[in-house]
């Protein structure tokens, strides 16, 4: 599949371990890179979802090849619970998560999703509900500069805001030329090369599709998934992603805060907890990696498994 290589694909295997006979997800399927090597790797079954239905049309002949054994579903990983449940899944024996916009999305100027090539201000990856032209038509300046200071972790955030308030009075935003225009004419230009008018695309773009609300909701789904023994191994492109990601696993891990002295919790005795993290640390990209496929730089596998407890349950 062209325009499409997956990220740390190595680390990936290395830390799911695929065994024949086991039930995987590949929650985000995108163009399929995963969920090919996964099935290569052992005679297993993968459930595959994608909320972009361009990707499960895409995934039909693919399934053909591996037939019995890879099964699409055109479903948001944050409803991951209902879309397996409704298909007698009800555990699995491993997980990944390849977390925001796919290498085909960016690519296809109709999606709206780059400033690298002019189209339609869309961004949405299921096709459905308010696209980024209407977020930017739309919303009042506060909640603008919000969106974008928040989820873009843009520090002109204001100025952004006040820009976009004041060139569509004069005409609508409707392409993604002229709002990186609108921005890059807004924020001062980035000593390290990256474009102006990048946080501001990503911060659009995460709230157009909910995507902070899709990962938490799809982690603690994945999790509860897990069967004992099972692994969750998640890829995160920015600290926002990332940062959702720590959180979830070093909670299940039972690495979190502990109560106050003061508290009366305190006093109760700690259960052993249900999940080991299996990287202590995010691991990152090799060096050949990142030089041969820029979107890998910023790149971070974490993961964590549910521990087996001496009856083979989990605890």
């Amino acid at each position: 599949m062209t325009g499409h290589v997956p990220v740390m694909l190595e680390e990936v295997l290395a830390t799911l371990q695929p065994r024949a006979g086991a039930r995987y997800l590949d929650a985000t399927f995108g163009g399929g890179g995963y969920a090919r090597a996964i099935l290569d790797a052992a005679d297993c079954t993968l459930w595959a979802l994608d909320r972009d239905p361009d990707a499960i049309a895409r995934g039909a002949a693919m399934a053909a090849s591996y037939p019995a054994r890879l099964h699409l579903v055109h479903a948001r990983f944050g409803d991951m619970l209902d879309a397996l449940t409704e298909r007698g899944i009800e555990s699995l024996d491993g997980v990944v998560m390849d977390l925001g916009v796919s290498s085909f999305q960016i690519d296809q100027a109709e999606r709206g999703f780059s400033f690298r090539a002019d189209g339609p201000l869309d961004m949405r990856m299921d096709r459905s509900g308010p696209s980024a032209a209407d977020l930017v038509n739309t919303l009042g300046e506060r909640e603008l500069s919000s969106i974008i200071a928040e989820f873009g972790e843009e520090r002109h955030a204001r100025r952004v805001a006040r820009s976009i308030v004041r060139e569509r009075a004069a005409e609508p935003i409707v392409t993604t030329a002229r709002l990186a225009e609108i921005v890059r004419a807004s924020v001062p230009r980035d000593p390290s090369g990256i474009d102006g008018a990048t946080r501001s695309f990503q911060a659009l773009r995460i709230a157009v599709n909910d995507e902070l609300g899709e990962i938490e909701r799809g982690l603690e789904q994945a999790m509860r998934l897990l069967a004992p023994g099972g692994r969750l191994v998640v890829v995160a492109f920015h600290s926002l992603e990332d940062r959702l990601v720590k959180r979830a696993m070093v909670a299940a891990a039972g690495r979190g805060g502990h109560a106050s002295r003061h508290d009366p919790a305190s006093l109760l005795p700690r259960g052993e907890a249900d999940f080991t993290l299996l990287t202590q640390r995010a691991l990152r990209p090799g060096d050949e990696e990142t030089a041969s496929n820029s979107r890998a730089r910023s790149a971070r596998l974490r993961a964590i498994e549910r521990r087996v407890t001496p009856q083979g349950l989990p605890s």
